[in-house]
Formats: structure tokens, C-alpha cells, sequence
């Protein structure tokens, strides 16, 4: 019989057999263990990875609050402010696939980060230097748009260097050192803005973009495997990128999980702007020390966890820490919504950090997963975060809206439960993607897998 007649016979027997299906998942899963062989880098670029993603966590700390707060003491109005920053979102929103389409297509992930990070000094500089508004929106939309360019990047050197087999330690490892570069760089630009001036923050960002390329430079360019660092060797498609989007949007999984992702940012994206509006109002001098801390919490107890994360997500499979992740954030908003004392309000974002530390690493893992032969890894992390974009930004303004007419226990009441429908949404429908199968160009194949989950769970 011809090798495709048995194979869609095989598969029509997969559809109507559930105990047959899990047979088949599972020689599937032993297939892919056995072809994925690890790869062996140097220790030289590994710690290369580390010190990048590091001192890029570093850099991108430079254009958070900071920025709003530099041009205040500039004298720029705050409707001015505004528009920079709303440009600067849009773009970040907007840049998110072609962000991720350029990674997938670029030849030297390395060569296409380097730029991206002398990008992001560029506009730290012309900030610090020309604080006019034409330069400021400029510096703002460029920097936007090369950090679309970065996520990827970091996602697809990783997969590139270790492969599919050992992403999910890598990934809790990135989380870790991203933690800890983004703690000690507000707690280091925050003392430079105090001792120094506001302005002098942004010279630091744009000088620390060279231990960053020095970092980069560590990462030997040989033991980047471009394949891998793709999500594998896809087929062409003769419709060009709109067949390549299609194909991925008929990825019933990654679909799932990006309305999942959706809803859980939609939910988290407001908790904290309202939590500091809270503890100023009931924490007079000491509300900028507790905002810092409600900031630091989190950071602390992802860099702890993330590596056990990894390590987890390996052995028990994805979908039990994904769960874990996206139930502490409903009690999350429950604790806010009810908790007075402001001390209490800094240990609830503990919560926050778990749930950071699980999504900071199974984001990345699960699209690698479901994603795995098409090529298309990156432009799947751009589509995701579309969907994360898209639900952070509209949660900050109907958050606002909800306490304005209901007050602020009433609108994280609200959040909770988004976030419990979000929680809800993954224990319905998304399934376990450890050993999701490999040639993702058969459109079927999401549905396919999705009763072989089924079947497993049985």
C-alpha cells in the first residue's frame, strides 16, 4: 500500500479509536525524544545567554516609569507625555508579528538582536540628549519597535542553542537572570536618577548596551542550529506570509491558548497601577517605598522559582503549572479587593510572582510546543503577543472605569473574575502540548492532538 494511503488510513483510525490514539501519541512522543538529540554548546555561550538576557533586562528598565518622569521634570505637559507613550504602545502592539516574522526569516538571529540592542541605545541616548518632543517620539517609536524584534530573538537563541529537549530549563533560566537584571536595574537607576539627575538614567541605559553586545558577542554563532531556532524546517507555502498566518491561526491549540493569555492580561494588566493608587492614598510617605516593594516582590520570587519552573514543566508536563499559574491570579484580585492593611498588600504580590514565574516560562515552552516543524516559531510568539498586547491595554482602562463608578474593591472583585474565566478557559480547553506532534503543515493535526489529550486524560 502507498506510504500516504497508509498514513491517512492510520489517521482515520487515530480519530475513531481514543486507546489507539494514545498508543500512537505516545510512539509519536518517543519519536521526536529520539530525532530532538540535545545540543551541546559551549559553556562560553550559555553563560553568553545568560549575561544577555541580564544586561537586556537592564537596558529595557530604562524606559519604564523613568521616562515619564524625566520629561515632567522637563517641563513637558502631560498631554505631550501621553502621546508619546501611546504611540510608543501602539507601536509595541502593532509590531508584534511582523516582529516575529523578521526573526523567523532572518539568517543571523544574532546579527538581527545586535541591531535591535544598538537600536535601543540609540533611543536612550537621543532621549537623554534632545529632550524635544519630535526627537523624544522618534527615539520612543524606535525603541518599540526593536523590542518587538528582542522577545523573539531571545526565545529563538535559546531553542537554537539547547533544542526542543532542554527549552524548558533554558527558559526558566532566562527568567531568572531577566528577574534579577530588572531588580538591581530599578533599584541602580532609581539611586542614579536620586544622586545624579533624572536625565543621567538614560546615558546609563544607552552605555549599558555594550556589556550587552559584548554578552552577545559570547554566544558562538556555530552552535546556534537556525532550523531549531525556528521551530524547525518548514514546507513552503505557496500562498507566501497569508498562507503562513492561516496555517497558524488553524492551530486550534495556539489559538486556544492565545485567548487564554488574552483574558489573564486583561485581568492582571490593572492590578498593580490600582494597587499603587490604593496604597497612596492610605500610605501617605511611605507610598512610594511600598509601590517599590509591591514592584520588587514579584521579581524576587520569579527569579527563585523559574528554574523549578523549568524543571517541573519537564517532568509533570506543561498544563499542571499553567493552571497554577493562572489560579493565583483570581485569589490575587480577591486578596486586593478585601485586604486594608498596606504591609499585607505587598506580601499578596507574592501571588503576582508565581504567576509571572510560571507564564515567564511556559509561554515561550508551549508555543515552541505547538509550533514544533513549522518554521514559524517566532511569528506564533508574535501572535501571542498580539493577544497579550491587546488584553493588557484595554484592561487598564476598564479597570479604571470600574472604580471610578464602583470603587476599587468592586473593580479587583471584576478582575478576579476575569481572571477566574481565564483559569476556567484553561481547564476546559487547553490541552497538554508536552510531545504535541511534529509536521504541523497538516491543518488537522491541532484537532487531531486535541483528542489524543483527551484520550490520555481518560
Amino acid at each position: 500500500m502507498p506510504a500516504s494511503l497508509r498514513k491517512h488510513g492510520r489517521q482515520g483510525r487515530l480519530e475513531a479509536d481514543p486507546d489507539e490514539a494514545h498508543n500512537a501519541s505516545s510512539e509519536q512522543s518517543s519519536s521526536l525524544a529520539a530525532d530532538d538529540q540535545p545540543s551541546r554548546p559551549s559553556r562560553r555561550s550559555l553563560r553568553g545567554l545568560d549575561w544577555f538576557v541580564f544586561f537586556l533586562a537592564d537596558t529595557q528598565m530604562g524606559f519604564g516609569p523613568l521616562v515619564a518622569v524625566y520629561l515632567t521634570a522637563q517641563k513637558w505637559t502631560q498631554g505631550d507625555i501621553g502621546l508619546v507613550l501611546t504611540a510608543g504602545g501602539l507601536i509595541a502592539l502593532a509590531g508584534q508579528m511582523p516582529g516575529g516574522a523578521l526573526v523567523d526569516a532572518a539568517r543571523s538571529e544574532r546579527v538581527l538582536a545586535a541591531c535591535a540592542v544598538l537600536a535601543i541605545g540609540a533611543s536612550a541616548f537621543l532621549i537623554g540628549a534632545w529632550p524635544v518632543f519630535t526627537v523624544v517620539l522618534a527615539a520612543k517609536l524606535l525603541h518599540s519597535a526593536a523590542s518587538c524584534i528582542l522577545g523573539p530573538a531571545i526565545a529563538a537563541l535559546s531553542l537554537g542553542l539547547v533544542g526542543h529537549s532542554a527549552i524548558a530549563e533554558r527558559l526558566g533560566r532566562n527568567a531568572r537572570f531577566a528577574s534579577i537584571g530588572a531588580g538591581l536595574a530599578a533599584a541602580g537607576m532609581g539611586t542614579a536618577g536620586y544622586l545624579i539627575s533624572n536625565q543621567a538614567v538614560f546615558f546609563i541605559t544607552a552605555a549599558l548596551c555594550m556589556p550587552t553586545l559584548l554578552a552577545l558577542w559570547m554566544i558562538g554563532a556555530g552552535q546556534i542550529d537556525p532550523e531549531q531556532a525556528h521551530g524547525g524546517n518548514a514546507r513552503p507555502h505557496p500562498g507566501g506570509p497569508t498562507s503562513t498566518l492561516r496555517m497558524l491561526v488553524q492551530n486550534r491549540p495556539l489559538m486556544v491558548f492565545a485567548s487564554c493569555l488574552a483574558l489573564f492580561h486583561l485581568a492582571n494588566a490593572a492590578m498593580l497601577p490600582l494597587t499603587a493608587g490604593m496604597v497612596t492614598m492610605r500610605s501617605g510617605e511611605w507610598a512610594a517605598a511600598l509601590v517599590g516593594a509591591c514592584i520588587l516582590v514579584p521579581q524576587v520570587v520569579v527569579a527563585a522559582l523559574a528554574p523549578w519552573v523549568g524543571r517541573q514543566a519537564t517532568i509533570r508536563g506543561r498544563r499542571p503549572i499553567l493552571l497554577l499559574g493562572f489560579a493565583a491570579l483570581p485569589v490575587r484580585g480577591i486578596f486586593l479587593a478585601f485586604v486594608n492593611d498596606p504591609d499585607m498588600l505587598v506580601a499578596v504580590q507574592i501571588l503576582d510572582g508565581i504567576s509571572a514565574a510560571a507564564l515567564a516560562v511556559l509561554v515561550p515552552l508551549i508555543i515552541a510546543d505547538v509550533t514544533r516543524g513549522t518554521g514559524h516559531f517566532n511569528l506564533a510568539q508574535g501572535i501571542i503577543g498580539t493577544a497579550v498586547g491587546t488584553g493588557a491595554s484595554i484592561s487598564t482602562t476598564l479597570a479604571g472605569y470600574a472604580a471610578d463608578q464602583f470603587g476599587i474593591a468592586a473593580a479587583f472583585v471584576m478582575l478576579a473574575g476575569l481572571a477566574a474565566a481565564g483559569f476556567f478557559a484553561v481547564l476546559a480547553y487547553m490541552p497538554e502540548t508536552a510531545g504535541f506532534p511534529e509536521d504541523s503543515n497538516d491543518s488537522r493535526r491541532g484537532a487531531l492532538f486535541l483528542k489524543v489529550s483527551r484520550a490520555r486524560r481518560r
